[in-house]
């Protein structure tokens, strides 16, 4: 039985960049993070249950390079996951096309250096698979950060907001836009657990201004956009005006857009333009976008069918970086 989904179609460039290293095969690999004392499968798959096979050896390889290299700095070793997750992309794939696999290490070790201060998972408090990667970059990320890396969700709707911070253990901060000053005001804030969760703030937009508003009140440095709940009217806009506005004001911000990459998904108007058409969600998150990425922000088998691997883009932001802790602190 293969070890992982597609076997046959990946393991043949698994093994040229795993060789390329002095690594005979992927047993040997994972031999490597075993004797390291790294359980980077376990790592892995309690980051998000019900990830594909192929995701836990994805990141046995990019562990298993790192340790080859000899890197413990922990940015540096997610960049080098990077290579692995490359590695698992099918040829010829929209993930493979776009490097994908390089640009998830990229993300965390952003995450990872202390000059990114705020990460947001934007429209993030609609998806589960956005918690699950908040809890695992917060749990993470501030072992080896000297200035703590703050966490938030930013999505439409106050009340969506609320349940996800209840459940997770989050901190619910309710706010009011004023629509003639154009300020955001914090009415309230509770937060539902002690320790790393209880330091995400969630929060619940009534309107794509508020959610703009709401970045500039964390001075968000670095965010992901989900692809499934509301991304027309929300997140894409979100993160394109907020770009635009950090660029008149001389900031930097990077912004990754999760999702696209099929088309006849989500919403009628995308149906006409026919299965050429890679989708309205797409098409948005290219106009904002520094780096665009493959799939569902959290449906495992979405991301596999862009030839990635199957786990979900925001839960995978929360392995890189759990994984490169792991392994730095090994």
């Amino acid at each position: 039985m293969p070890l992982f989904e597609s076997y046959d179609r990946r393991i043949k460039q698994i093994d040229a960049v795993l060789n390329s290293y002095g690594i005979a095969s992927i047993e040997e690999a994972k031999q490597i993070c075993d004797d390291k004392g790294v359980d980077v499968y376990n790592v892995v798959k309690d980051t998000q249950p019900i990830a594909f096979e192929n995701a836990m050896w994805a990141y046995i390889v990019g562990a298993a390079i790192a340790i080859k290299k000899g890197q413990t700095e922990a940015s540096d070793i997610a960049s080098t996951l990077g290579e692995g997750l490359q590695a698992f992309c099918i040829p010829g794939s929209v993930a493979d096309d776009r490097k994908v696999g390089i640009g998830h290490g990229n993300l965390a070790a952003m995450l990872l250096k202390e000059e990114t201060k705020c990460f947001a998972l934007l429209a993030g408090h609609e998806s589960f698979a956005a918690a699950e990667g908040a809890i695992k970059i917060a749990n993470f990320a501030n072992r080896v950060r000297k200035e703590p890396l703050r966490v938030i969700l930013n999505g439409l709707g106050k009340d969506a907001a609320k349940i996800i911070s209840r459940i997770n253990g989050f901190t619910y901060v309710e706010t009011e836009f004023d629509y003639v000053t154009g300020e955001v005001k914090e009415v309230s804030r509770k937060k539902y657990s002690d320790g790393t969760r209880g330091g995400v703030n969630c929060y619940g937009a009534n309107d794509v201004r508020e959610g703009v508003a709401i970045l500039h009140k964390e001075g968000v440095d670095v965010s992901i956009t989900g692809n499934s709940t509301n991304p027309t009217r929300f997140q894409h806009p979100v993160a394109g005006t907020y770009k635009k506005e950090c660029l008149e004001q001389g900031k930097k911000y990077f912004s990754v857009a999760s999702g696209g990459g099929t088309g006849r998904t989500l919403h009628p108007d995308n149906m006409a333009a026919g299965p050429a058409s890679y989708g309205m969600t797409d098409t948005m998150g290219r106009m904002h976008s520094d780096a665009q990425f493959a799939g569902s922000s959290s449906v495992p088998a979405h991301v596999e069918m862009m030839g990635l691997i199957g786990m979900g883009n925001n839960p995978m932001v929360g392995a890189s970086v759990a994984v490169a802790v792991a392994v730095s602190q090994a």
